[in-house]
């Protein structure tokens, strides 16, 4: 070994090393084309996972907007049901001369801001209690006196309604006009529950005037049912129809980075 290093320093041994292999020396530019290649590759896998998520997100909030309308429809029938019950109630109470209690209340609440008019005449009636049973009572207790004429009546006008009753020329089909048979189609009027037909009956018997107080109240019945129908109306189109749940706003996807080029070498 001191020998071969002592030949080498005077000159005598001559050492070769061009035979070896030399390791390369990586090139800078390729490093950078190999680092742009990743970086467009991580950007695309990154660009279909949001684009997949978006996708997820936009479906969840469709899905969201769904269950939504289904909650307010199904708040709405709740609501429906609710005002129905009300007004079926109410009309229970009005008909039996029952007090309102607390539907009272509930009129106003449900109906109280669309069918004003139609909640105060049935609270008014319910003040004033008054049945169709108490309508036929009192009909047949007046009905002497609608038939027999008003007691202003002398006896020249007793005379002469009288004669006028006997011969009447009317056509088959026409009711009779005489003071009894208008009696007996109040009464049918009244069993069928047509206050107002037994209204028009009464007003044309020759003791109407004796009925002022009874022909008020049926007008008064009348008023209240036509008021309940107009609230079960009311009731049948209560709610109204729950808006339509806008589609999902599609989420913006980022775009992607352009390629580098490579520098020239």
């Amino acid at each position: 070994m001191a020998g071969a290093w002592y030949g080498w320093k005077t000159g005598w041994l001559e050492v070769h090393v061009s035979g070896l292999p030399a390791s390369p020396v990586p090139s800078p530019y390729a490093s950078m084309s190999q680092a742009a290649a990743q970086t467009t590759a991580n950007l695309a896998a990154t660009d279909a996972a949001l684009t997949a998520a978006a996708a997820k997100v936009s479906a969840l909030e469709q899905r969201l907007a769904e269950l939504n309308q289904q909650a307010v429809a199904a708040a709405g029938q709740a609501s429906q049901a609710e005002a129905l019950l009300v007004a079926f109630a109410a009309r229970r109470a009005i008909e039996r001369g029952q007090p309102l209690g607390y539907l009272e209340a509930q009129l106003r609440v449900r109906f109280g801001n669309t069918q004003q008019a139609a909640v105060d005449r049935v609270i008014a009636a319910a003040q004033k209690p008054n049945t169709l049973a108490l309508l036929n009572e009192t009909f047949e207790k007046l009905s002497p006196q609608l038939i027999g004429g008003a007691a202003s009546e002398g006896t020249w006008e007793w005379m002469t309604r009288q004669m006028s009753e006997l011969f009447v020329i009317r056509h088959a089909d026409t009711p009779s006009p005489t003071a009894e048979s208008r009696a007996a189609r109040v009464r049918e009027a009244l069993a069928g529950g047509r206050i107002d037909v037994a209204i028009a009956e009464v007003e044309r018997m020759p003791g109407k005037d004796a009925a002022t107080e009874w022909l008020a109240r049926a007008r008064d019945f009348v008023a209240a049912e036509r008021a309940l129908d107009q609230l079960e109306t009311a009731a049948l189109s209560f709610p109204p129809t729950p808006p339509v749940a806008k589609p999902a706003a599609a989420v913006a996807t980022p775009a992607v980075a352009p390629e580098p080029s490579d520098p020239a070498v």
